[in-house]
């Protein structure tokens, strides 16, 4: 299935898209889709529905993160050898993990927001991990029975924040808008292999980002298992697993870095894409 939400901030609706692309509201059916709805027993009575029995959204507007109620945005740094070279980092022995705040989660179309006097904001496709189970020292055996599905991750991050202002890296990954997700949620068994998707990404229609999914230095069975030995995942918590090459900070022999008025387009094979378009900074986007 392909799970999402629809419509403006605070009012949002959910939704599934059927096998003929079309948007079909679930309104009469859940009031929202939420952490409860992606436990295995939740998503197995949504899969007995006949998509053909709901009403079709023609214009659905707006698109949402794809769930609510996620309480954990958690982040896997340079998990892709050739990005932790272009970045003139080692290739990490064990997963990094950082967070964003849920406050820097939006929709994957809503605008990216630059903060006051950014000069060095810059973009990373991920694939996203959406967990459906509790998670709590889980073996890699076992761990993807633990998710609900996949999503697409732009993982947003500020590299002056990040690297030159001292301490963690979350002051630069968490500002307002930088963490688009969606635009659905794809079940697991309509994936497959999730170490098996081509992603890209474009800034003004030139193409900074081709990769795959297999790449990974840690898969994502192996993320679920390393995390779940550090906190206990729940229903709706997601993990963003990082990037390919191609970043703007490893251009060379000049980094590239969004302005305002850059159009960014990126996706991920069976998962969809994102069209975001970026801002000076402006509260009142960010709020609206």
């Amino acid at each position: 299935m392909k799970l999402m939400r629809y419509g403006a901030k605070g009012a949002e609706k959910p939704a599934l898209v059927d096998a003929q692309g079309r948007v079909r509201d679930l309104s009469g059916v859940l009031a929202d889709i939420n952490a409860a709805t992606l436990t295995p027993k939740s998503l197995d009575k949504l899969r007995s529905l006949d998509p053909t029995t709901l009403p079709i959204v023609e214009n659905p507007g707006r698109i949402a993160p794809p769930w609510s109620g996620c309480e954990k945005f958690l982040c896997i740094g340079l998990n892709y050898a050739d990005h932790a070279a272009e970045s003139n980092l080692p290739i990490p022995k064990e997963p990094i993990l950082f967070m964003k705040p849920i406050s820097a989660r939006t929709g994957p179309n809503d605008p990216v927001v630059l903060p006051q006097g950014s000069v060095k904001t810059d973009w990373e496709v991920e694939l996203g991990v959406v967990i459906g189970s509790k998670a709590r020292y889980v073996s890699e055996a076992e761990a993807l029975n633990h998710v609900a599905g996949y999503c697409v991750v732009n993982d947003v991050s500020e590299r002056e924040y990040q690297i030159e202002r001292g301490g963690t890296w979350d002051k630069g990954k968490g500002c307002d808008t930088f963490g688009p997700v969606g635009p659905w949620l794809v079940t697991s068994d309509e994936v497959g292999d999730p170490q098996a998707l081509s992603m890209f990404l474009e800034v003004n229609g030139h193409r900074w980002q081709n990769g795959s999914t297999k790449t990974m230095i840690f898969g994502v069975a192996q993320l679920v298992s390393y995390v779940s030995r550090f906190m206990t995942l729940y229903p709706g918590d997601l993990i963003s697993t990082g990037t390919p090459p191609g970043v703007g900070m490893g251009v060379k022999p000049n980094p590239v870095y969004l302005k305002a008025g850059d159009t960014i387009r990126l996706g991920i094979e069976k998962l969809g894409e994102q069209n975001q378009k970026v801002y000076a900074w402006d509260p009142a986007i960010i709020d609206g």
